[in-house]
C-alpha cells in the first residue's frame, strides 16, 4: 500500500461503523484484522480503495460514497464484514505507517508533513450543493425528499463546535448525524433503510437554510384559510361545556365526544392539540373511577393549555408546527438505535403503579421515555418500586433498562419523544451495563454549567404553548461537591446542597412516595457515600433556587435507581432549614386552586362558598401586586353571579392562561437579583 491515506476512512471510528453496519459485524471484522486475517489494502491515485479478503473476496470502496456505495464479492445485502474489515485494515495501515509526504489525490496531509488527521474543523453539511448530495445519496432519495419539502417540514439543528464537531439535525421522523467532514455518504441516521438518502437530503437542506439558526422551517404550501382548523374549535367548544358542566357533572356523551375529536386532531396531525385532549380524557376518567390520578389543579392547567394554543394559533405569523405539532410524524419506526438509561421513576395509586424510564439518544441530543403501567389486583397489596424492579419490558428487566445501555432494533418513537419497544427474534433488543456512558454524553444532555444552561432558557415560550415534548427538562448534570444532606419531616422531604461543575449551588430535592419507600433512603446513602459524580435529574427553578429533582445518580461505575431500592425509610437524617416564605408563590397557588374549583364544580353550578372564595383570593393578589389578575377573578365571580355562562367561560380562560403563564414566571425569576 501506499502511504497515501483516505481521510474519511480515518474519521470514521466504531461507534459510527457499527451505526452504518451493526456492532456484531463491526467485533468479527475487527477480531480477523487483529489476527492477520484482513485484507491488505491498496489506494488507487483516484482514492479508489481495494482489498481482496484471505477467503477470497474482493472490496472496492470508491472515494465520494458511503460504505453502502462500495462493492463486495460476497453478495451480502448491505454493508457487510469485509467492507468494515477493509476500512479497519486501512486504519491500522495508516497508523502503522511512518511519518512522511503523503502524495496522491486521496492524501489527508500536506506534502512533507506526516500523514496524520488533523484537528475535525467546524463544519456544516449545508456548504454542499445539490450535486454532491445526489452523488452521495442517489437522484430518487433526492426526488422523495424534494416532494416531502414541498409538503414541508422543520429541523432542530446541532452545529459543530469545535468541542462537538459532528452536525445533527433532529428532523421528525428521525435524528441524522454526520460524523465526517465533507462526506455525506457517511451520514448516519435512525431512518429505515429505505428513507436513508432522503434524510440525508432533508438533513443538509435544513442546515443550509438555518444559516447557523437552532431550528427551521422549510417548504410547505401556504394554507389557503389561515384560521383555527375547524376541529380544534371543536374540541374548544367540548373544553367550554366541560368547564361550564364541570367535572362533577361530566357524562359519557362528552367523554365519548372528545374520543372523537382526539382521534380527529390525531388523523389532522395536530399532535400537541390531541395528547392534551387525550390527559382531559384522562382526567374526567380517573375521577368518574374516584381514583387519586384525578387533580382539579391539573384539569384547569389543560383547559388553560387548550385556549392558549388555541390563541396562539390564530395569531398571525403565529408558528403552527411549535404550537399545534403539525409537522410532527405521529410515530416513527427507529432503525437502529443505541440509548443510555437515566434511570426511572415509579408512581402509583391505590389502584395502579406505572413506571417511566428515561433513555438518552445521544445523536439527538434528546431524552426519550419508555412508559409502562400495571393494575394493583384488587385482593393484591401494590407493588413497591423495588418488587416492579423485577418486572419485565420489552424482555428485559425494568432495573436493567433503566441502568443500561440500550440497543434496539425494534424502537417507535412517537411525536412527544416517548418510546416503544419491540420484543421477540426479528425485535432485538439488548442492554449492557452503563458503564461511563454518563460522562461521553454530549452536551445539552450532560449540564456542567446550570446558570448557562438556564440563561440559554430565558425568553423561551411558556410551557402552555411549547412543544409537549416528554422530559424535556431531564439532564444529566456533573456535580462537583455534595455539601450537606438534610430532611424535613414536615413535608417528608430530603435535600441536598450540591454544586455542578462550574460551581454553580444548586438544591436536589426528592419527596416521599408510599410506592417507592426505600427511595429517599438510597438516595441518601448514596449522597452519603462521597462517591456521586453525576445526578439524571428534571431541572427546574423554585423560589430563587435551582431545584434538581433526581431519578439516578452514578456513583463510580455504578447508577443508584432510588425509586427501585428497597428499604422502608428507617434512615435517620438531620432536621432541613425551613423553607423561606413566599407570599407571592402562595397567592397564585390559592388562585390556582380557587378557579380549579369553579372548573370542577361547573360555571353553571356556582355555590355560595366556592364564590367567596373567588372573592377572597382577588383580594390577596390586590394586596401582593396583582391587580390584573385579581380583577379577572373579580369578574368571574361577578359573571358567574349575573348567570352570564359566555362571560363567565371566557373570564375564566383568561385568568387560567394568565395564571399559569405568571406561576411559570414567578416560579423562574424568583428571587434573582
Amino acid at each position: 500500500m501506499t502511504a497515501a491515506t483516505r481521510a474519511d476512512l480515518l474519521a470514521l471510528d466504531t461507534d459510527t461503523l457499527a451505526a452504518l453496519a451493526n456492532r456484531g459485524l463491526v467485533k468479527r471484522a475487527a477480531r480477523e484484522v487483529a489476527a492477520g486475517d484482513g485484507p491488505v489494502p491498496d489506494l488507487d491515485p483516484d482514492g479508489t480503495l481495494r482489498g481482496t479478503c484471505p477467503d477470497g473476496n474482493s472490496v472496492v470502496l470508491p472515494p465520494g460514497t458511503g460504505l453502502d456505495g462500495g462493492s463486495c464479492t460476497c453478495g451480502a445485502p448491505g454493508v457487510c464484514r469485509h467492507r468494515i474489515a477493509l476500512v479497519l485494515a486501512h486504519q491500522h495501515a495508516a497508523a502503522d505507517a511512518p511519518p512522511g509526504p503523503a502524495p496522491g489525490p486521496a492524501a489527508s496531509g500536506t506534502p512533507g508533513t506526516p500523514d496524520t488527521p488533523a484537528p475535525a474543523p467546524a463544519w456544516s453539511p449545508g456548504a454542499l450543493d445539490d450535486e454532491a448530495l445526489t452523488a452521495a445519496v442517489g437522484a430518487r432519495a433526492v426526488a422523495a425528499a424534494r416532494r416531502t419539502l414541498e409538503r414541508g417540514y422543520a429541523a432542530r439543528l446541532h452545529h459543530a463546535r469545535p468541542d462537538d464537531p459532528q452536525p445533527v439535525a433532529e428532523l421528525a421522523a428521525c435524528t441524522v448525524r454526520f460524523p465526517v467532514p465533507g462526506e455525506l455518504g457517511f451520514a448516519v441516521t435512525d431512518a429505515a433503510q429505505d428513507r436513508r438518502g432522503e434524510m440525508i437530503a432533508l438533513a443538509v437542506w435544513a442546515f443550509r437554510a438555518a444559516d447557523g439558526r437552532p431550528a427551521v422551517t422549510l417548504g410547505g404550501r401556504p394554507e389557503p384559510d389561515a384560521g383555527i382548523p375547524p376541529v380544534l374549535d371543536a374540541a374548544l367548544g367540548l373544553a367550554r361545556e366541560l368547564l361550564l358542566d364541570g367535572a362533577v357533572h361530566a357524562g359519557p356523551v362528552l367523554t365519548a365526544d372528545l374520543h372523537r375529536v382526539r382521534d380527529e386532531l390525531a388523523d389532522r396531525s395536530l399532535h400537541w392539540p390531541a395528547g392534551l385532549v387525550a390527559d382531559l380524557i384522562g382526567q374526567l376518567d380517573a375521577y368518574a373511577a374516584r381514583s387519586a390520578d384525578h387533580r382539579p389543579e391539573e384539569l384547569a392547567l389543560l383547559l388553560a393549555e387548550l385556549h392558549a394554543r388555541h390563541r396562539a394559533a390564530a395569531r398571525p405569523g403565529a408558528s403552527r408546527s411549535e404550537v399545534l405539532g403539525v409537522r410532527e410524524t405521529a410515530e416513527t419506526p427507529l432503525r437502529r438505535i443505541r440509548l443510555t438509561a437515566l434511570g426511572c421513576r415509579i408512581r402509583g395509586t391505590a389502584t395502579t403503579r406505572s413506571a417511566e424510564v428515561y433513555l438518552a439518544h445521544p445523536a439527538a441530543g434528546t431524552v426519550l421515555v419508555l412508559r409502562r403501567g400495571w393494575d394493583v389486583p384488587a385482593d393484591g397489596r401494590p407493588p413497591t418500586g423495588h418488587a416492579l424492579a423485577a418486572r419485565r419490558i420489552a424482555g428485559h428487566r425494568l432495573d436493567a433498562l433503566a441502568a443500561g445501555n440500550v440497543v434496539s432494533e425494534s424502537a417507535v418513537r412517537s411525536a412527544a419523544r416517548e418510546l416503544r419497544l419491540g420484543r421477540g427474534r426479528t425485535a432485538a433488543t439488548t442492554v449492557t451495563p452503563v458503564g461511563g456512558s454518563w460522562t461521553d454524553l454530549p452536551a445539552p444532555l450532560l449540564l456542567t454549567d446550570l446558570d448557562a444552561h438556564l440563561r440559554t432558557l430565558e425568553g423561551r415560550p411558556p410551557r402552555l404553548i411549547r412543544p409537549r415534548i416528554a422530559a424535556e427538562s431531564l439532564h444529566v448534570v456533573r456535580l462537583s461537591a455534595v455539601e450537606g444532606v438534610r430532611y424535613d419531616a414536615a413535608e417528608q422531604r430530603l435535600e441536598a446542597a450540591v454544586r455542578d461543575a462550574a460551581g454553580n449551588p444548586a438544591t436536589l430535592a426528592a419527596t416521599y412516595d408510599p410506592a417507592c419507600p426505600g427511595s429517599l433512603d438510597a438516595l441518601a446513602a448514596a449522597l452519603g457515600s462521597g462517591a456521586v459524580t453525576h445526578v439524571s435529574a428534571t431541572l427546574r427553578r423554585a423560589a430563587g433556587r435551582t431545584v434538581l429533582e433526581p431519578a439516578a445518580l452514578l456513583a463510580g461505575d455504578t447508577v443508584v435507581v432510588p425509586d427501585l431500592a428497597p428499604g422502608t425509610a428507617s434512615t435517620t437524617l438531620g432536621p432541613a432549614a425551613p423553607p423561606s416564605a413566599d407570599p407571592v408563590a402562595a397567592d397564585l397557588a390559592e388562585a390556582l386552586a380557587a378557579l380549579a374549583d369553579t372548573a370542577h364544580r361547573g360555571l353553571r353550578h356556582p355555590d355560595g362558598p366556592t364564590l367567596t372564595r373567588l372573592d377572597r383570593t382577588a383580594a390577596r393578589l390586590d394586596r401582593g401586586g396583582l391587580a390584573t389578575t385579581a380583577e379577572l377573578l373579580r369578574a368571574l365571580a361577578h359573571a358567574v353571579r349575573a348567570g352570564d355562562p359566555d362571560a363567565a367561560a371566557r373570564t375564566w380562560s383568561d385568568a387560567a392562561v394568565r395564571l399559569a403563564v405568571t406561576v411559570e414566571a414567578h416560579r423562574e425569576t424568583a428571587g434573582r437579583p
